[in-house]
């Protein structure tokens, strides 16, 4: 059920039928000369679509905004704060809460590691005020990363790489715009740095070249059939 196509009725309707809410977050980022912008957010979003075809769930809008620390400097990323980032969806959550929901699966397409950790911060708060809400808060490149790694051949690979790259060429082919080089970052350890252009120029981490269409697919498809399995896991929690 995705709620931006639903009607009121229809809204109501669906409660009668489940109290579990999907909130796929993304990120505005680059993601190498080859990949859209939206790569995380459009990453998140098509899971929990093909997740709709498979169980009665509801789908919440997508927020496309991100904590993107390490490609802040890189032109078109468009990074929030990290108290931005939880305001934001503590709010989503009250208010589907309010609207009867009571389960809540905050997916995210974008890794970083400040990001996520805003977004633990913010469910730990909801479980505090709410008693009787349950929250999860899943990275959907570990998801790909650990579901696929019998076909990912790049070792390391995390960022506009064979991973998304092969997701992407699947999903959404048409904004996949040629190739990119391979390409990890080279940042001083424990220091940081102002210019992050300097030491990651072409912002991919990873090797695009060892992607595939058909790589995509199957990953895609992994990644849904666990977090199906996942949502019976939190329908069932009991602490």
């Amino acid at each position: 059920m995705i709620i931006e196509d639903m009607t009121m009725p229809e809204f109501v309707a669906g409660l009668e039928k489940t109290r579990t809410v999907y909130i796929p977050i993304g990120s505005t980022e680059e993601h190498g000369p080859h990949l859209p912008l939206s790569t995380d957010t459009l990453q998140a979003v098509s899971v929990g679509r093909r997740l709709a075809e498979r169980r009665c769930i509801f789908v919440a809008p997508a927020i496309p905004y991100g904590v993107c620390r390490s490609t802040c400097c890189h032109p078109g990323t468009l990074s929030i704060t990290t108290q931005t980032l939880k305001a934001l969806v503590r709010d989503v959550v009250v208010s589907l809460y309010r609207h009867g929901l009571r389960n809540f699966i905050l997916l995210t397409g974008h890794a970083g590691g400040t990001h996520s950790a805003a977004l633990i911060d913010a469910g730990e708060e909801l479980l505090e005020r709410f008693n009787d809400l349950k929250i999860a808060v899943l990275t959907e490149y570990q998801l790909a990363a650990e579901e696929g790694r019998g076909l990912i051949e790049t070792e390391g690979d995390t960022h506009a790489g064979e991973i998304e790259t092969s997701r992407m060429l699947h999903s959404h082919p048409h904004l996949v715009r040629g190739d990119a080089a391979r390409e990890f970052p080279r940042f001083p350890k424990g220091i940081l740095v102002r210019d992050k252009r300097k030491f990651w120029q072409g912002g991919v981490w990873g090797d695009p070249g060892k992607a595939s269409a058909e790589k995509g697919l199957r990953i895609e498809e992994l990644v849904v059939s666990a977090l199906d399995r996942f949502v019976d896991h939190l329908e069932s929690w009991v602490e």
